[in-house]
């Protein structure tokens, strides 16, 4: 790739943005949906964004290979000597867009050595577009093009701000609320739950339950330059590219490193 990290981010911007458009041509109208092996929803808008994300990516990064939601990625013994990649989730929060709720984003992440380097995160609905990279700080634009650096809320005070999932909600969840005390809670959908940690609105995002590596990926970079943090059980950040499947880990998100979150999940 003969682009640094920093310098892509703003042409990638701008395919999950083109994306995004082709998603709301779908989400305004009719549509069919389809439900894959796994049981997971599958429109036409996922197909059209993966459609453009894959020739975006081929334009401006054309030797680094993609891991798409929507494709067949290789075995482990081939990728894992891969020394970058993208994963793209073309339309993450299919079920909130088949209710029309508008939670759902495109994630796009760059990994190096296991470890996600750039995210962006396109929220189609409202047009804005969360994105960070480590020679770029973290960033959050408005549908103008206007654009704002954030961070994370570095302490608590009052009750913790969680974040949870609207689609995935469990007996795992409500015991975690129970363990850190007073709290408010927000059910968002998609990976937007990242970005609601990476500009300060919540403090945590605790998940239970599977997960894979392009629904996290583009949202752990954010939430990490922005100044959070994304562990698992044990307390170690999650690594990508590194199995022979694409499932994460139980995780944690949060911004006050000053309690050990993990440990009550």
């Amino acid at each position: 790739m003969t682009n640094d990290d920093a310098s892509l981010a703003a042409p990638l911007v701008r395919v999950a943005i083109a994306a995004g458009k082709a998603i709301l041509e779908v989400y305004h109208g009719d549509f069919d949906v389809t439900i894959k092996a796994d049981e997971s929803p599958l429109t036409i808008a996922d197909l059209r964004s993966h459609d453009i994300i894959l020739a975006g990516l081929a334009e401006h990064a054309p030797d680094v290979p993609v891991v798409s939601e929507e494709s067949t990625p290789p075995p482990l013994a081939e990728r894992a000597h891969w020394p970058a990649l993208f994963l793209v989730d073309p339309l993450d929060g299919t079920k909130e867009f088949v209710h029309r709720n508008g939670e759902f984003t495109v994630n796009i992440a760059l990994i190096r050595g296991g470890r996600p380097v750039m995210g962006i995160l396109h929220l189609p609905l409202s047009g804005t577009t969360y994105y960070a990279a480590a020679n770029l700080g973290a960033w959050r634009q408005d549908a103008s093009g206007t654009r704002v650096p954030i961070h994370v809320r570095p302490s608590i005070e009052g009750p913790a701000r969680v974040v949870g999932s609207r689609s995935h909600r469990g007996s795992s969840l409500d015991n975690f609320l129970v363990a850190i005390g007073p709290h408010e809670f927000l059910a968002l959908g998609s990976a937007a739950k990242f970005a609601a940690i990476a500009e300060g609105r919540c403090d945590l995002y605790p998940r239970v339950g599977p997960t894979s590596e392009w629904d996290t990926a583009a949202g752990q970079a954010i939430v990490e330059i922005a100044g959070g943090h994304v562990v698992d059980r044990t307390g170690s950040p999650l690594l990508y590219n590194a199995k022979d499947h694409w499932l994460n880990p139980d995780f944690i998100v949060y911004a006050d490193a000053s309690r050990p979150w993990h440990q009550w999940l």
